[in-house]
């Protein structure tokens, strides 16, 4: 009686926490990319990636290093590697649509992630839909085509540069989910923003002999304003906070039951977008969006309908 009255106790604690840490994160992305919107003014999206990435695996490398005696399992994997790739292709996608569209724009379209992220956590962690979220994700990709038809003739093939990172975002949220039921979340991010840091500058080193004229170089970056080696610092600490408390959601909560919270970002992204560039939407994009929310927040209440097990020992033992 007492371990099962401590388990009832346990999990809703569980599930508070993982929802408080992505609310928090979608809170710290938009002012990550609002700031890598500055930056693609004097900088290639390629080189903003890359400097984010270093600053982030150092600010996570320290952490760990700091917490190292409370943390658990492999820094280290396949996992972390694969999640490190997937990273680096969300990060050089979404900074090379922020250069060239409105950055909430660009945000709405990515947000066809969550709902692929419903689809995808069906797949790959058996965490299976019902019918009506399958209508209600069919009716979010619906406002998706809302937002991409008049972006597409405005900003041409840019617009799937988000959808890129979308899909790749939802994958890495799977593999984050699979990769964290066997070690802390603070070890495995340090492993994939690692490995993340090692692609994106493999790749600004290749870019940098094949097109020289382009981009700056990492010794002219460090010789630019201090505004603009702040903003990178600024931008990758932000984001490594923010993948640490998303990876931390994950470790106690299920995929289909954080999709939903990833809407906030938008919220942020639109009020961010119209105070710093004077971005507005407009009004097809907006009801496009205002569907996406909508469906997710559909999905979120049947999940709740069919209380979804946020323990994260019990979640292992339906998979």
């Amino acid at each position: 009686m007492l371990v099962s009255r401590w388990t009832l106790l346990r999990r809703p604690n569980a599930t508070v926490l993982g929802m408080a840490a992505m609310i928090t994160a979608m809170m710290l992305l938009p002012m990550g990319d609002t700031i890598s919107k500055g930056l693609t003014a004097v900088l290639p999206p390629g080189q903003i990636a890359a400097f984010k990435a270093v600053v982030q695996a150092i600010a996570l490398g320290a952490v760990f290093l700091a917490m190292r005696k409370t943390e658990r399992g492999r820094v280290f994997t396949r996992w972390s590697c694969l999640s490190g790739l997937l990273a680096a292709i969300v990060s050089f996608a979404l900074i090379t649509a922020f250069a060239s569209m409105p950055i909430a724009t660009a945000i709405a379209i990515f947000f066809v992630e969550p709902l692929a992220l419903t689809l995808l956590a069906g797949v790959f962690l058996g965490e299976r839909p019902g019918p009506r979220r399958y209508a209600a994700v069919a009716v979010g990709l619906c406002g998706v085509l809302l937002i991409l038809r008049p972006n597409f003739a405005a900003f041409g093939l840019v617009v799937l540069y988000p959808l890129l990172a979308a899909v790749t975002y939802a994958l890495n949220m799977i593999v984050t989910r699979r990769a964290t039921q066997d070690c802390t979340a603070l070890t495995f991010q340090c492993g994939a923003s690692a490995f993340g840091a090692v692609i994106l500058c493999a790749a600004m080193a290749v870019q940098s002999v094949v097109a020289p004229a382009v981009g700056t170089g990492a010794s002219g970056v460090l010789a630019m304003p201090g505004w603009v080696i702040g903003g990178l610092i600024g931008s990758g600490l932000l984001t490594a906070a923010a993948f640490l408390l998303i990876s931390l959601a994950f470790s106690f909560v299920q995929a289909s039951v954080l999709a939903p919270f990833q809407y906030l970002e938008i919220l942020g992204a639109t009020a961010l977008g119209y105070l710093v560039f004077a971005e507005v939407p407009d009004l097809l994009t907006l009801l496009g969006t205002l569907i996406i929310l909508g469906s997710g927040l559909y999905i979120f209440h049947r999940e709740q309908r069919a209380d979804v097990p946020s323990d994260p020992i019990r979640a292992r033992a339906d998979h």
